[in-house]
């Protein structure tokens, strides 16, 4: 049995929109993460697939609820010292506990810094898409704070955005619907907000996810 001081937490509405999206294995694994977040205050490492991507979505939500509760009782849940702005004491490595990277991972960073996704790659993503798609001319070419914000929560938790971009706003773009009968494919805050739907519905080959 995990151990934990804290007897409980809001489960948002949100939380299960997104795990309503995932498969019976996403959402065991989504659970695990969620819960463990929530009474250890252990970050999750590991998640792959839409259950990664449906846990990104909710890390505002739920990082904000974990340090809510860690300054009102000012503890660590994961048993650190508490530090009213979050950061934890940590002790410098001494000299020769560097390990140093193997070839794989030499490999891995190499690709990691010749390829870097930025706002820019999202424009011409989103324009192409948006372009072959709905056979429209499209000229995005800026974002609001908050979006910019959420690109780039999304780029630095997608392993293979460069791929995965373009698969979601297609899945976006394919939308016969939108709620309240809205056109959302102009905007970019709503598919960046609701990026791992669009992703999923993109796998599902589903262009009603919000209904005929």
């Amino acid at each position: 049995m995990k151990l934990t001081k804290r007897k409980g937490f809001n489960f948002f509405r949100s939380y299960y929109d997104v795990y309503n999206e995932l498969s019976v294995k996403g959402k065991i694994a989504f659970m695990d993460a969620l819960l463990d977040r929530q009474f250890l205050g252990v970050k999750p490492e590991g998640l792959k697939g839409m259950a990664k991507f449906a846990y990104i979505s909710q890390t505002n939500s739920i990082d904000s609820q974990v340090k809510g509760y860690e300054d009102k009782t000012k503890t660590r849940l994961d048993g650190s010292e508490y530090n009213k702005d979050g950061f934890t004491p940590t002790v410098p490595p001494c000299d020769g506990d560097e390990v140093p990277p193997t070839g794989q991972e030499e490999e891995e960073e190499k690709e990691k810094e010749q390829y870097v996704y930025s706002k820019e790659n999202f424009f011409k993503d989103w324009n192409r898409c948006r372009t072959e798609t709905l056979n429209k001319p499209s000229h995005l070419n800026r974002l609001d704070f908050d979006s910019k914000n959420t690109l780039d929560e999304i780029i630095k938790d997608c392993d293979n955005i460069k791929k995965i971009m373009p698969e979601a706003l297609i899945g976006f773009f394919k939308q016969q619907s939108f709620p309240n009968g809205q056109d959302y494919t102009t905007n970019s805050r709503h598919f960046l907000n609701h990026f791992n739907t669009y992703l999923q519905a993109y796998h599902d080959k589903n262009a009603n996810i919000y209904g005929k």
